[in-house]
């Protein structure tokens, strides 16, 4: 054995019985680059390292002074109407745009250009995820009162709003430097800036490990299963279905649908949603609009619409001309759906024809159907048309 490998031995003994080293304390900063890193690979397996970064205390007037030029800014609401900023540098939201488009960072950078309402929306759902991965790893720590609970609120495509916008008061900043991408071809600016006073809910304590003998052993009657079986069934998985409108049509007009045709809708189809559950279970109301650019639905009540529902009320019609909006046809000649063809014995829903007064048409696509034939003396089955 050679004194080098005596050494070595001498050492791996010596280190026997050592205590493991700590872990560094977690601070705001360090939450701040793991959740970016961590939330940048879950997302869009983007590689995402913190090559610098920098926390300090600045007042309203200072913080323009911070901002990367043509940066995107997001307005970030938090408890007690608190409001932040999130800037994303030009190279860091090139970088989510392409990888969420593209799936793929390009071999260049994009050229500067001036961010859009667009763009935030494509990097909304980032900014949640960080901030929300940023409070679950502060939970426990006293910064939880000034770091948590913020979520995206708004798009700015001007910084000079900020001094009437942003409240008049001293703010917590971070200013990151970020290496994107493989062995970090690109780099990109983060910064984030919250009010320094905190408004939220202290932090949470945390419950010490239970030892592994405890968590495998029975449970004893004495334990509270209501609370146990309450939890896991609370857990469980559901599925939701928004219902728009239903019509009662012939079966041959649902065999002979085809892409391209168009499926009349009352005004009312779009004021009064109906959320249902397993079995067609009505489980509230809502309205159909819109939300950070996403469709979304508004809960209006709880439980089933009423039945006397008024079915000869106004139908949309095109903006500006007050005439129903043309109904295409494909190439090969299909027709809507005759809202007329149907039976009056059919029931209330088909009662009301189109004729007496026009419908909107909205575009409603049903792949397959092609080239069926009619069959006018099958009978007549129901058809939900969900959201």
């Amino acid at each position: 054995m050679t004194e080098q490998q005596a050494q070595s031995v001498l050492r791996r003994k010596a280190e026997v019985g050592r205590p493991e080293p700590e872990a560094p304390p977690m601070t705001a900063a360090r939450a701040l680059g793991q959740a970016l890193a961590r939330t940048a690979q879950d997302q869009m397996a983007l590689p995402l390292e913190v090559a610098a970064g920098a926390e300090q205390r600045m007042t309203l007037a200072d913080l323009p002074e911070a901002l990367e030029e043509r940066a995107l800014l997001a307005l970030i609401e938090g408890p007690g109407e608190g409001l932040g900023l999130v800037a994303l540098g030009q190279p860091m939201l090139a970088a989510l745009i392409e990888m969420q488009t593209m799936g793929r960072l390009g071999p260049a950078p994009p050229p500067p250009r001036r961010p859009t309402r667009t763009d935030a929306t494509l990097a909304a759902g980032f900014i949640d995820q960080v901030l929300r991965a940023l409070e679950e790893a502060l939970a426990a720590l006293p910064d939880i009162r000034w770091a948590g609970g913020f979520r995206y609120a708004s798009f700015l495509d001007d910084p000079r709003p900020l001094g009437l916008l942003l409240e008049d008061t001293s703010y917590r900043v971070f200013n990151l430097t970020l290496d994107l991408g493989l062995g970090g071809s690109r780099r990109g600016g983060f910064l984030l800036a919250l009010p320094a006073a905190g408004r939220g809910p202290g932090p949470r304590p945390v419950l010490p490990a239970r030892p592994a003998a405890e968590v495998l052993a029975p449970v004893d009657a004495g334990d509270d299963w209501a609370d146990l079986i309450e939890a896991a069934v609370l857990s469980a998985p559901v599925v939701l279905e928004a219902v728009l409108y239903r019509v009662t049509v012939p079966l041959s007009a649902v065999l002979a649908l085809q892409p391209g045709m168009d499926l009349p809708l009352p005004l009312a189809a779009v004021d009064r949603l109906q959320l249902e559950g397993l079995g067609g279970r009505a489980l509230g109301q809502g309205r159909l609009g819109q939300s950070r650019g996403f469709r979304a639905v508004r809960l209006t009540a709880a439980g089933a619409a009423s039945d006397d529902v008024p079915d000869d009320g106004p139908t949309a019609r095109s903006a500006g001309t007050g005439a129903t909006p043309p109904v295409p046809r494909s190439a090969a000649g299909p027709r809507p759906v005759p809202p007329s063809s149907v039976p009056p014995s059919l029931g209330a829903a088909a009662a009301s024809s189109p004729a007496a007064r026009p419908a909107a048409a909205v575009a409603a696509p049903l792949p397959g159907a092609e080239g069926a034939d009619p069959a006018p003396s099958l009978p007549a089955r129901k058809v939900s048309a969900g959201a």
